[in-house]
């Protein structure tokens, strides 16, 4: 995860990223940029995975973090929390902003975390959320026609998609989501070992949930004429063994047979994965690169997940060359330390 969402090259684990993720340092990229939507926002966030943090700002400070929306927006009373603000609330909204100016007498100069940035950094966000109706009106959902939010699918992943079509069509730069939860199964995520999920049956179940809710996202973004702004990527962080593993299973539920059973799974596979990439001026329909008879190995064009980095930081326009950020330290640090754009997909060829 920290390879293929900040580039981090070393191959350990580690509990939280030492560099940050690609939405963050596009968010820090086009800070000052005016506006009344965060430029980076995360519906169900793809920030950790058990007790691992697999995303998060590091150096550059927790005020480019993502506006987090949490919870599930397919159920009947989903609400935003911190959007807009009623008419006869704002005289005290008012107020209180300027109680807590005339209270605020610290130091922020002599600050070295970055945490006094932050507050203030997000506190004029919550504000600029608060009093914009045009923010209201793109984080909701009830806007959107019923045939519209049936074809992404009444359920959790659907609507988190059509959110972010929502917000990226009023201007917000970067969504990111995550699929997890219960439509993955009893897990409530991907990890099909032998011992969480029978992997074919987990695969039977979440399907229809993911190809409804992508292929909607997609041709939402086709049909809307932001094919060429926007650009869908859709991915994880490796692929599975090749091989079937049967193993007991730890617990029974949905896509699991009851504990001790023995069932079918795949474990991690960092040697081969696979992406879709949809939108972005790309030339769509291809097939890049090629594996083995067996999905083991890439026998030709093999893509790296710096490539998949690079590729990305060119649709936001970044040039990874020629731009560096600072550490801790006070150090110049590359955005990326590797890694050339995919041409088929940028048009270099």
């Amino acid at each position: 995860s920290l390879r293929v969402l900040s580039g981090d090259p070393a191959r350990a684990d580690k509990p939280k990223p030492i560099f940050p993720d690609w939405m963050t340092v596009a968010n820090f990229l086009r800070a000052g940029e005016s506006g009344s939507l965060p430029k980076y926002v995360a519906i169900n966030p793809v920030d950790r995975y058990d007790s691992f943090q697999i995303a998060g700002p590091a150096y550059l400070g927790p005020s480019y973090e993502p506006f987090r929306v949490t919870g599930d927006p397919s159920r009947p009373k989903f609400e935003i929390p911190n959007i807009g603000v009623k008419a006869e609330q704002f005289g005290r909204l008012k107020r209180r902003t300027e109680l807590r100016g005339s209270l605020d007498r610290f130091r922020r100069d002599i600050d070295q975390s970055g945490l006094m940035k932050a507050v203030d950094d997000f506190e004029a966000q919550a504000l600029s959320l608060l009093t914009s109706p045009a923010a209201r009106r793109a984080f909701d959902l009830g806007r959107e026609p019923d045939a519209l939010r049936e074809r992404y699918g009444r359920n959790q992943w659907g609507q988190q998609c059509l959110l972010a079509r929502r917000l990226v069509e009023a201007g917000v730069d970067i969504v990111a989501t995550e699929f997890d939860g219960p439509l993955c199964g009893r897990v409530s995520n991907w990890d099909d070992h032998a011992v969480n999920h029978h992997v074919f049956e987990a695969l039977a179940w979440r399907a229809p949930f993911f190809d409804q809710a992508i292929s909607a996202l997609i041709e939402d973004v086709y049909q809307r004429g932001l094919d060429r702004r926007v650009l869908v990527v859709v991915t994880g962080e490796f692929g599975r063994t090749p091989r079937i593993s049967n193993q007991p299973s730890s617990g029974g539920g949905k896509a699991s047979r009851p504990k001790g059973t023995r069932q079918p799974g795949r474990d991690h596979w960092p040697r081969a994965n696979s992406m879709i990439f949809a939108g972005g001026g790309i030339e769509t329909g291809q097939v890049i690169g090629a594996t083995d008879p067996r999905g083991e190995d890439p026998v030709r064009r093999r893509v790296s997940p710096y490539d998949f980095l690079a590729t990305l930081y060119q649709h936001l326009g970044v040039d990874t060359r020629h731009t560096a950020l600072t550490d801790f330290g006070g150090r110049p640090v590359p955005v990326l330390s590797k890694g050339t754009p995919i041409p088929e997909l940028t048009g270099s060829a």
